[in-house]
């Protein structure tokens, strides 16, 4: 069965850091774009960061440009999603999918991060 799961997610304090990770199974994960979105309460969920399968290119959403970086290990099967400088703003249920030629085709169920003092 295919499978996205994130992990990582936890309650950090503003100016701190955390590391998710999204481990794939059920498909040929390096052909996939591999992409973290997140949605806050009363917001509509946006685009953090995307990463091509090529393990080059990348893009980020504006809000998160020079906090936040995306990288993967093909060998591994997972995407990493590196949070500094964290803001209570940032906080969020954090979404990793999967996307083959600009269509998404998979979903993983999401961690939660939260910003607090």
């Amino acid at each position: 069965q295919v499978q996205l799961v994130e992990s990582g997610g936890g309650l950090v304090q503003p100016g701190g850091s955390l590391r998710l990770s999204c481990a794939a199974s059920g498909f040929t994960f390096r052909k996939y774009a591999m992409n973290w979105y997140r949605q806050a309460p009363g917001k509509e969920r946006e685009l953090v960061a995307g990463i091509e399968s090529t393990d080059g290119p990348t893009n980020y959403g504006d809000s998160v440009k020079g906090r936040f970086t995306i990288s993967r290990d093909n060998a591994k099967n997972t995407v990493y999603l590196q949070m500094s400088s964290l803001k209570p703003e940032d906080t969020a249920v954090y979404y990793c999918n999967a996307r083959y030629r600009s269509v998404t085709y998979y979903w993983g169920q999401g961690t939660q991060v939260t910003v607090s003092s």
